[in-house]
């Protein structure tokens, strides 16, 4: 039974949605980082929001997690590469509170813009200070956006209602994006100098922290206005204080700040600041939107290996993850065979090359490579996966490869993964194997080394390459057969007649290492080496 823990407070629909789908659920918010430690190795899920804090510690503790579901945009809780390491998928909601928070930004403009709440606190004082509180108007106005995403955008097209122009700032804008958005996309700099209002609309990162730096905050034109409604951290805050005493910035409004729960700020003595506690997505729409987002997703994944809105994988929709999980077989099969004969020979990983051509061209390519490199590094790596083998690959310095071919195959579709290898001596060498989908969905190697063989993937089998002469098949059954090892298939193919040859038998049961030793003794053997699936 798949088991899901909700750590923080969720909407009741969503633990009905783990349940409709068959999903073992426990509800327990509130639980202390010691206690949450003591019971998370029985899940395979971990539902939260803010709260829980997904660190090292916890993760270390998690022996059966698969994915963490974030209900949310933000994962500053989540130690996303230790997720990484141990294999774990970590998905947020992106769409979910994506207007909510786009119009508190917007409504936290207009508080700057008019002063609002200091002249509510002036009315409810007693006071009637009309002259006092002096507003803009946004119309015509100039909007920094930094950051230009799901929110960003949303945030846009309403102030392009306000009829206030548009700026953005985002490396992952693309012209054509832009253009669809009507904003004029822009460098950081020039954003700096042209807006009269600038707001923040992107995760926090090594790139973005304090991206409204004391530096960036200069180079603002005087009395600029900053909305942050995205996280704490890009702004530097003591840097913002001193602008906002010298005149140089004319009101900040911050909904998330470098320390939460943020009880004490030099920010909280300007009456030209607005704060509120982190209240971007708070609204009962939202929090519905995103409880049910994050159980549909975690479900989807548990039940199905559907991926979606993944920090640290490739998304595979619920619609293609049941055609495309007998290619992820396929390839995990293939790198494992290619990752064992590298064992065997005792070769360091340099390139690897993936190939897809006939079916297989057409498809999402990404989770297929990552099921490939899992496949690959396993033998090698206890715990490799298709979550963190990708990012093994890159920290081992391998170079990895995609090529599709829209030539016509000799297979309906086809799978080559091609591993190049130094060894001890500085030699280079490259083996490739490539195989298909038997009926649509049973995988069956085609290729090895460039020797036509066929034969289906079996727990245990055995790899022999051998000169093609009279004699060897003979001997090579009597010992396994002298030995007690049953064979269940024999596939035999060949370069030339004569020439190279290549053996791959399934059998019944692991090959004792004594067994090998013989058949590696026999007359026309060059290597002989176990696989097993």
């Amino acid at each position: 039974m798949v088991k899901v823990l909700i750590s923080d407070k969720l909407s009741p629909a969503a633990v009905e949605i783990f349940r409709g789908r068959g999903i073992e659920v426990d509800v327990k918010p509130g639980l202390s980082p010691a206690e949450l430690r003591a019971i998370i190795g029985e899940y395979d899920g971990l539902a939260i929001r803010s709260a829980t804090k997904a660190t090292k510690e916890l993760l270390d503790a998690a022996g059966n997690l698969k994915v963490i579901g974030r209900a949310g945009i933000g994962v500053d809780n989540v130690d996303v590469k230790s997720a990484t390491a141990r294999g774990v998928v970590v998905m947020n909601t992106p769409y979910g509170n994506a207007i909510t928070t786009a119009e508190h930004a917007i409504a936290m403009m207009f508080a700057l813009a008019r002063q609002i709440p200091e002249a509510s606190a002036s009315t409810k004082a007693g006071k009637w200070e009309k002259n006092r509180f002096m507003g803009v108007e946004l119309t015509a106005k100039t909007l920094g956006l930094i950051g230009c995403g799901n929110i960003g955008s949303i945030v846009a097209d309403r102030a392009q209602g306000l009829k206030m122009r548009v700026v953005a700032f985002d490396p992952y804008l693309t012209d054509k994006r832009a253009l669809a958005l009507g904003v004029e996309k822009v460098e950081l700099d020039d954003l700096l100098a042209r807006a009269d209002i600038i707001t923040l609309h992107t995760p926090l990162t090594e790139s973005t922290k304090n991206i409204l730096s004391r530096e960036n905050l200069a180079k603002t034109r005087k009395g600029v206005r900053i909305v942050n409604c995205a996280r704490g951290g890009l702004v530097d805050e003591a840097a913002l204080a001193e602008a906002l005493a010298s005149g140089h910035v004319a009101g900040a409004a911050l909904d998330v700040f470098e320390t939460e729960p943020a009880t004490a700020s030099p920010l909280f003595a300007f009456e030209n600041v607005v704060c509120t506690p982190h209240l971007g997505a708070a609204t009962a729409e939202a929090q519905e939107n995103v409880a049910l987002q994050v159980a549909e997703q975690m479900s989807d994944f548990l039940l199905t290996g559907a991926v979606a809105n993944a920090i640290n994988m490739p998304s595979v929709s619920a619609e293609d993850a049941p055609r495309l999980k007998p290619y992820m077989e396929l390839c995990r099969l293939l790198g494992a065979f290619a990752g064992q004969m590298t064992q065997a020979r005792e070769g360091v990983i340099q390139r690897v090359s993936i190939e897809y051509e006939g079916a297989a061209a057409g498809l999402n390519h990404r989770p297929l490579t990552a099921a490939a490199l899992a496949g690959l590094l396993g033998p090698m790596m206890a715990g490799a996966n298709m979550v963190n083998a990708p990012v093994l690959a890159r920290e081992r310095g391998i170079d990895v490869a995609e090529t599709v071919h829209d030539r016509p195959s000799a297979y309906q579709t086809l799978v080559r993964i091609t591993v190049t290898t130094h060894d001890q001596k500085g030699g280079e060498q490259s083996r490739a194997v490539a195989g298909t989908l038997f009926a649509g969905s049973r995988p069956r190697i085609v290729e090895i080394k460039d020797i036509k063989i066929e034969a289906d993937f079996a727990r245990h089998m055995l790899y022999v390459t051998n000169q093609d002469k009279p004699g060897f098949i003979g001997r090579f059954g009597a010992t396994l057969a002298g030995a007690g090892i049953n064979i269940a298939t024999f596939h035999l193919g060949r370069a030339e007649a004569g020439g190279d040859a290549i053996c791959l038998v399934s059998v019944d049961e692991a090959v004792p290492e004594e067994v090998l030793a013989m058949v590696r003794t026999l007359p026309l053997v060059m290597q002989a080496a176990p696989l097993s699936f």
